[in-house]
């Protein structure tokens, strides 16, 4: 029988939800009162802003009637994952509104990028309540590797709203560094998956030795990408005219290559938390 719970929301996080919910939805009424565009960055910001109104008004109804507890699935570390994730998502998308679209001058544009920033102290404050009450969270999300798979995969996404404006589809080495990016990606999505959906223990072999192996794996191939990446995009093009502009080609060329190295970073102190926790931890 389904009951009630109205305590979830005059509880601090609950209260902190609902403020989401208020935020994110007067941000991209906002833009979206003003017109749409297939700009990949326009596209990011209205899903950014989006797909956390959705799923903080979810987490919202579900906890207001009990149904979180019928669901079979780890409920704190998905309200863990998904509240980091949401963190980075909108942190993100309020400085490229800011950068690329607020600058028009449009009163509804400003608007929209200063309840954006609200949004991501909102969603700041919601993770610092989450991780103030640790003992909710339990698994693989817990762990240091287990927020580092949040980054990796976020990183990633910032990574493949740039790629309109590479010219990777003529390079055979920018093609692998693409490849490189969507591998590593999906393995970490599958893992964040998996944690959420507890199917960690019906993995067929030791789940911590798979996870070394991968985040090895990860590490050599990031390394060539932050070689390979640097000296194909960049070969023959010292800079532009346009590098001013928010969607200069050049910018955009920046930006991946300061992220396939920010992942790489990830990726080597993932697997060193890892060794720690398979090997130092257990003896």
């Amino acid at each position: 029988m389904v009951k009630l719970d109205l305590k979830t929301l005059t509880v601090p996080i609950g209260i902190v939800r609902i403020l989401e919910v208020i935020v994110t939805c007067i941000t991209f009424s906002l833009v979206a009162s003003v017109g749409t565009t297939t700009a990949s960055f326009w596209v990011w910001c209205m899903f950014s802003w989006c797909f956390c109104f959705t799923f903080t008004f979810l987490i919202l109804i579900l906890e207001l009637f009990g149904l979180n507890t019928k669901i079979p699935i780890s409920w704190s570390d998905f309200t863990a994952a998904f509240s980091m994730l949401a963190t980075l998502m909108v942190f993100t998308a309020s400085i490229i509104f800011s950068v690329f679209f607020a600058d028009s001058g449009l009163d509804r544009f400003i608007g929209a990028s200063a309840t954006s920033f609200l949004a991501f102290i909102l969603y700041a404050v919601e993770v610092g309540l989450i991780r103030f009450k640790s003992e909710e969270i339990s698994g693989f999300l817990s762990t240091i590797p287990g927020l580092l798979k949040v980054i990796e995969a976020f990183a990633a996404c910032i990574i493949f709203i740039c790629l309109d404006y590479s010219p990777y589809s003529y390079f055979p080495g920018l093609q692998w560094c693409v490849a490189v990016y969507s591998i590593c990606f999906i393995f970490a999505i599958i893992v964040i998956i998996a944690t959420i959906g507890k199917l960690l223990t019906r993995f067929p072999a030791p789940f911590n030795k798979v996870l070394i192996v991968c985040n090895v794996l990860a590490v050599l191939m990031y390394m060539t990408a932050v070689v390979i990446w640097p000296v194909y995009s960049f070969r023959n093009n010292y800079g532009s005219s346009c590098s001013h502009l928010p969607y200069c080609p050049w910018n955009m060329l920046v930006v991946i290559s300061f992220m396939t190295c920010l992942n790489l970073v990830a990726y080597i102190v993932d697997t060193v938390y890892s060794f720690r926790l398979q090997f130092v931890t257990q003896t």
